[in-house]
């Protein structure tokens, strides 16, 4: 498959974008729909006759292909898509968290996104890079050798419940395994492996205290460090801005100090607006999350403004799996992205 070059991005197994002629192919993008109300897709101007919409992210013989017309109209110049009155797509609406403000998930127990995902391939004229590639190769020097050498490699995904890839159908479609899969195409000497060191509901001062079991004595060779989901949640919960990027800063130096891996820091996107318990300042802890990886010399992953970019049209639910602060396939899809434009 290729990739766009303008974007810089390849087609995962069951998401991508890939230009065609003077357009550009979306595969997999994930999309919510309430009742007869139109859904934006990230681009507008679309190619008509293009659009495929399915019932799962990845084909499989219980998929569903939906039928325009008959389940759905699409504004191919916005870029929009609504169910038809007889529609036999999920309707969001009947979402238990729909339209609830400053909501506190507890009180909704067996929330979730999952049942009301539709998947879209398309085509448009109006694709936009999401993130520019960044050359970043004085930070991990370690890590280039090692993967032209050949030989194991192992990376360790450190971080929090978003790590985990809760969210995700399947263990492949987990951040750090689309990283890893992309590692190796470029690298095929390599026998890369990757270990979960992620505990859901950690934040950075968490990390410091698993870092040790999770971390330092398992030899890795790259650490994916990706916490902010739990920090930068409201007082009483989450950590301090101060704190949060302290923690960074010190777990950076334990891992220089004791392994031989090289780090490559991720920042956070931000979690549903109508959640109770975010204080919704992401924007600070992924600015403090830069600014600790510039400070200490670590190569740095931009996923919130990736994920910025993204938001531009589309809502949050249509990207989160439980609605809250888990992305999806799609959305861990964007985090690849994010992982791509460090170039080295």
């Amino acid at each position: 498959m290729l990739g766009y070059a303008m974007i810089a991005l390849v087609i995962s197994p069951a998401a991508g974008q890939e230009q065609v002629s003077n357009s550009t192919t979306i595969t997999g993008e994930s999309l919510v729909l309430a009742a007869r109300k139109p859904g934006n897709l990230m681009y507008a101007d679309i190619v008509p006759g293009s659009v495929i919409i399915r019932s799962s992210y990845v084909l499989n013989d219980d998929t569903v292909v939906y039928e325009n017309g008959r389940d759905y109209v699409i504004n191919y110049a916005q870029g929009t898509i609504a169910r038809s009155p007889a529609s036999r797509m999920p309707d969001f609406s009947q979402n238990m968290l729909y339209n609830q403000k400053n909501f506190d998930h507890s009180k909704f127990p067996g929330f979730t996104n999952h049942p009301f995902f539709v998947w879209v391939d398309y085509r448009t004229n109006a694709a936009k890079p999401l993130t520019d590639g960044s050359n970043q190769a004085a930070t991990l020097t370690k890590t280039r050798k090692k993967l032209q050498a050949g030989g194991p490699f192992k990376i360790i995904a450190f971080g929090d419940s978003i790590s985990t890839g809760c969210e995700t159908s399947s263990e492949g479609l987990r951040f750090q395994n689309l990283y890893a899969a992309e590692l190796e195409k470029r690298f095929p000497k390599a026998a890369i492996t990757v270990e979960m060191g992620a505990t859901g509901g950690d934040t950075t001062q968490n990390g410091l205290d698993r870092i040790e079991e999770k971390v330092l004595s398992r030899n890795p060779d790259m650490v994916l460090l990706a916490f902010g989901m739990n920090d930068h949640n409201v007082a009483g919960f989450g950590v301090a801005l101060d704190a949060f990027e302290a923690n960074l800063r010190k777990m950076i130096d334990m891992i220089r100090q004791r392994t031989d891996a090289d780090v490559l820091l991720l920042s956070t996107f931000p979690p549903n607006p109508d959640w109770a318990f975010g204080s919704h300042q992401m924007e600070k802890y992924a600015q403090a999350t830069e600014r600790a990886a510039k400070e200490t010399k670590t190569a740095y992953a931009d996923v919130y403004s990736v994920w910025m970019k993204a938001l531009a049209r589309k809502d949050a639910p249509s990207l989160l799996g439980n609605n809250i602060n888990h992305p999806n396939d799609f959305g861990h899809w964007l985090y690849l992205q994010a992982l791509k434009a460090v170039e080295f």
